[in-house]
């Protein structure tokens, strides 16, 4: 790195290196993307695949959405599929001494 002798510069000349280090401090991401984007291509091009063709592949699959099963007794827009963490409205129902099958769908 070049030593700069910050007590040489004018005013003017010290607004202005800062402008260029903050700009230079944006870009830097920038940069770096584009620095890798690039070895990645080549990469991709030694094996016979362009960088598109291997960003296109789709990943593993995603998993299905599952259908509710239990419905709000108030609201029916609510639901709930019986997996994970039980609702509220649910819990406290149980609590009161109601089943699932009374919410059943």
């Amino acid at each position: 790195m070049t030593d700069i002798d910050l007590n040489a510069l004018s005013l003017a000349e010290l607004k202005q290196l800062e402008k260029s280090v903050a700009k230079a401090i944006a870009s830097f991401e920038d940069r770096r993307k584009a620095e890798a984007r690039a070895a990645a291509e080549a990469v991709a091009k030694q094996h016979g695949f362009s960088l598109g063709e291997l960003a296109e592949m789709t990943p593993a699959q995603k998993r299905a959405t599952v259908a509710p099963k239990y419905r709000h007794p108030e609201n029916p827009e609510i639901t709930w599929s019986g997996r994970g963490r039980k609702p509220a409205w649910i819990a406290g129902a149980l609590e009161a001494g109601k089943s699932f099958e009374d919410f059943a769908i």
